[in-house]
């Protein structure tokens, strides 16, 4: 496994922050012109605000992640083109979807190219469970990266929400870089999303001056899901399963209850639990705060899975990540005193 040193992953994050931040910085005024997400029944946000800084954190990403592979000849050229055309492809979908709401089926079916393109040209040497039929397991993984995807767009509806997923998640895939879990262009690809989120934070703290938008989070959750999937490719199932396990648990509870209730599960609503959190008596910042340092116990225990052999303990220290979300979920649901 070609390896790179730590400065160069500490380098990614800090050039992609700063690229990130200037360029929201330049385009602000733009997108306070042209892009205004008016509040309706279904927003956390009371007031108009651009949105739109989603095309700064996936240019900063893109740019960074490939000058450095390219510098360092880390990655297949290809595998790049390829994920990062399929990311750009996401971007415009999302774009597209921000100016002019795209109807749901022709939605999912683009969507499903970019992940397609993705998991079909994955090599066929990469397995998750090699005594399963190859076909099976990529039809699999088509459909849960698809869902990942849009979990990630589904839980962009708080300020800093995004942020307090995405940052302790590829932070968690930079250490596992440095320990060589996954192959160093997955970490440089991991390393300028962080920083491009950092660079994001600022502008998105409470009360947010622009919102990713839909140009942001589509791809985002296409970046991210990826690098979970190298993950585990890599026999690091488990701590590709804990990283993302509050945005797994309360997306996924939220849909079964919608369809249980009969509702129509596939427009816009608000019924997430981090969104029932703020109207039980949680401020914004004490939600995503709360998010943040449960992610970033769950990137413990990710980087703690992969360095035991055991298999037991790896499932004890899942149990304990799903504890932890589980109280996280309990608190969030019962109105405060």
């Amino acid at each position: 496994m070609t390896t790179a040193q730590p400065i160069q992953y500490l380098g990614a994050i800090i050039t992609a922050a700063v690229l990130s931040y200037v360029i929201i910085w330049a385009i602000l005024p733009l997108l306070l012109r042209h892009a205004l997400a008016r509040p309706n029944a279904r927003s956390s946000h009371r007031v108009p605000t651009p949105q739109g800084a989603g095309i700064a954190v996936i240019t900063a990403t893109v740019a960074v992640s490939l000058a450095l592979c390219a510098r360092s000849h880390l990655a297949d050229t290809t595998t790049l083109a390829i994920l990062f055309g399929a990311t750009l492809f996401m971007a415009f979908v999302g774009l597209a979807d921000d100016i002019r709401s795209i109807p749901v089926l022709p939605r999912l079916l683009l969507q499903a190219l970019a992940v397609a393109a993705i998991v079909l040209t994955t090599p066929d040497s990469l397995r998750i469970v090699s005594n399963c039929p190859l076909w099976i397991e990529r039809a699999l993984l088509l459909l849960v990266l698809i869902w990942f995807v849009n979990l990630v767009n589904f839980m962009d509806g708080l300020d800093l929400m995004t942020a307090a997923e995405v940052v302790p998640v590829t932070a968690a895939l930079v250490l596992l870089g440095g320990m060589g879990s996954i192959p160093a262009s997955v970490t440089l690809v991991a390393a300028a999303l962080c920083g491009a989120m950092v660079g994001f934070a600022p502008f998105n703290r409470p009360t947010a001056k622009v919102f990713l938008g839909d140009v942001g989070s589509l791809p985002i959750g296409l970046l991210v899901g990826w690098c979970l999937l190298q993950l585990a490719y890599h026999q690091h199932l488990v701590a590709a399963l804990l990283l993302p396990l509050y945005y797994l648990s309360d997306t996924t509870i939220t849909l079964l209850r919608r369809i249980v209730r009969r509702e129509a599960f596939w427009k816009a609503h608000r019924s997430h639990i981090y969104q029932r959190a703020t109207d039980n008596g949680f401020t914004v910042s004490e939600v995503v705060s709360r998010v943040f340092m449960v992610n970033t116990g769950l990137g413990i225990l990710a980087v703690a899975s992969t360095m035991s052999p055991a298999l037991s303990i790896r499932l004890l220290l899942l149990a304990g990540g799903c504890v932890a979300v589980a109280g996280l979920l309990y608190g969030f649901v019962r109105p405060r005193q």
